[in-house]
This record gives structure tokens, C-alpha cells and sequence, in this order.
């Protein structure tokens, strides 16, 4: 039974081919300028064929895809319902819904344009996200070690820190010089908020026989909180990286309505206000796939610097 399952990405290609080919098309629906979704189809069989022969050759191969072969066989026939419920049929709205060769085709005629916009939103990501990481560390540490910032910090965290950061753009649109510095203060403060809580969560979960058995050994307090304490509560430092990055990316989307002239979150409303739901689902999969690439990086850090729990968490 586990062998058969290698066979059922090429069968859903198959019948997402069948039906792409064989089912007319509803006259409603505007016509793409290619069939690049038959392209993507043919593209997937070729990786679904290569798949199968390597599942033939190596037993290791084979075990990792009979495990994944169902989802991808379910990714493909959800294609194939979209196929049918938008061009075939048009039981969605034809406006709100188009047809899956409008939407690859934006990502393939409109590459460079929403290539550029990338860039634009990644340079917003990179800097928020790192500064918002860096002082969410930073004061999870103070608080969690220093009982002065703990008392005068700490409740400021409890009541500012749940705010949406984008409830703040009335007072950083004025607080701020440039719109660029303005958006990335508002992705920082996203990632602040869990980074922080988190790390702070986890130093107050440190057992204290780590730290006494420092001392007896005549650590200092500084070589405790940098070799011990800090080690010892990554974990959740991590968690709120996670928790911290996926906030972040919800900003971003509004952040780049301030005034930006580019950006992926700046394309999507820009498309949704043009009535151009292909090009806005073609920005909304960029992101997506944007998002999932950051977080399966942050997970492949995670498993270098935490070794000892490497597989615990999986992504």
C-alpha cells in the first residue's frame, strides 16, 4: 500500500491535466494570454516522474516521499478544483476568482515589477525585523536579570506591548523623517513585543540550580547571565523570533500604505483598488512564499545553535 502512494502525484497531475484539456471553457472568463497553468502542470509531472524513479532507486528516497506523496498529490487536485470552479465553470464570482493562467501569468509577465517590489518590502523586513529582534532580546534579557528594569520596564511591556503596532501610525507618521525609517519602526515593534515576552518567559523559567551550580564553580554574575542564563532560555527565544516574524509580515501589508511606492504589501492594495484580484493573488503567493522561506531559515539556525533539541520543534 506505502508503494502505491509514489504513484499519486503523477496520477493528480493526470487528471489536473485531463480536466484543464478536456473541459470547455466558460465564455465569462477572460482569456490568458498563455496556458501557463498547463505549463505548471507539465512542469509538476516532470518533477513527479523524477520523483517516482528516485523512489525506485533509493529506498531512503522512497520512505521521505510515500510520506509526503499525499499532500502533494492534494495540493494538485486543489488546483484542479480551482480549475474547475473558475474557468470551467465560473461558480465563483468571475471578478474576485480569476482563472489560474491569469494569476501564473502575472508572476511570469509581471516578474520584474513585483521583482523590484521585493526588494523594496525586504529591505523594510530586514531592517525592522532585525532591530525589532535585537531589542526584543535586549529587554527580555534586562528584565529578566536586572530587577530595577524589571520593575520600571516590565508593566510598560504588559500594557504597550499587546497594542497592534499599526494602531501607532498616527504618531510615527509625525515622530519619524522618512517614511522608510517610519514603516521599519513598525515592523520592529511587532517583533519586539513576542521576542520579548518570550525571552523573558524563559529566563523566569531557568531552573536555579543551573545558576547555583555556576557560582559554586566561581562563576561570575555577568558569566551566568551570558553562558548560562542566556543559553538556557534561547528556546524561547526562538518561539518569539517565530511568533515575531509572522506579525511582522502582517505589518509590513499596512505599513506600506504610508506613503511607500513600492513593495509587495504596497502592490497587493494597489491591485485590490484596481479591481486586479489576478495580480493581488500572484503578490499575496510571492509573499507566502517569502515568509516561508524566512521561517524555514530561522528554523535551520535554530538547529545549529540549539542542537541538543534539534527535531523537537519541526517546521
Amino acid at each position: 500500500m506505502n508503494r502505491v502512494k509514489v504513484f499519486l502525484p503523477i496520477v493528480a497531475v493526470l487528471i489536473a491535466l485531463g480536466i484543464n484539456s478536456g473541459m470547455p471553457d466558460v465564455p465569462e472568463h477572460p482569456v490568458a494570454n498563455h496556458h501557463y497553468y498547463a505549463i505548471v502542470l507539465v512542469a509538476l509531472g516532470i518533477l513527479a516522474a523524477v520523483a517516482l524513479t528516485l523512489a525506485f532507486a533509493s529506498r531512503n528516497f522512497r520512505e521521505k516521499f510515500q510520506g509526503k506523496a499525499p499532500f502533494y498529490s492534494g495540493a494538485i487536485l486543489f488546483l484542479a478544483l480551482l480549475d474547475i470552479l473558475t474557468v470551467k465553470t465560473a461558480t465563483l464570482p468571475v471578478l474576485y476568482f480569476p482563472c489560474l493562467d491569469r494569476i501564473f501569468g502575472v508572476l511570469v509577465e509581471d516578474f520584474s515589477f513585483i521583482g523590484k517590489c521585493l526588494l523594496y518590502s525586504l529591505r523594510l523586513q530586514v531592517i525592522g525585523w532585525f532591530g525589532g529582534a535585537v531589542a526584543g532580546i535586549a529587554t527580555g534579557v534586562a528584565i529578566g536579570f536586572i530587577p530595577q528594569v524589571r520593575y520600571w520596564v516590565h508593566p510598560l511591556v504588559r500594557i504597550l506591548g499587546p497594542i497592534p503596532s499599526t494602531a501607532w501610525i498616527p504618531l510615527v507618521l509625525i515622530s519619524f523623517p522618512t517614511v522608510v525609517s517610519a514603516s521599519a519602526f513598525l515592523i520592529a515593534l511587532a517583533v519586539w513585543f513576542p521576542t520579548t515576552v518570550l525571552t523573558m518567559n524563559g529566563i523566569n523559567n531557568i531552573q536555579n540550580s543551573y545558576f547555583e551550580v555556576a557560582a559554586t564553580m566561581g562563576a561570575s554574575q555577568r558569566y551566568a547571565i551570558f553562558h548560562v542564563g542566556i543559553p538556557a532560555a534561547m528556546p524561547h527565544m526562538f518561539i518569539g523570533l517565530f511568533n515575531g516574524t509572522c506579525a511582522s509580515f502582517i505589518t509590513l501589508v499596512t505599513a506600506e500604505l504610508i506613503g511607500a511606492k513600492y513593495g509587495i504589501g504596497w502592490y497587493i492594495n494597489w491591485q485590490k483598488d484596481m479591481m486586479a484580484y489576478a495580480h493581488v493573488y500572484a503578490g499575496l503567493i510571492v509573499m507566502s512564499l517569502v515568509c516561508y522561506f524566512i521561517i524555514t531559515l530561522l528554523f535551520k539556525v535554530r538547529d545549529k545553535v540549539l542542537v541538543w533539541q534539534k527535531g523537537v520543534i519541526k517546521w
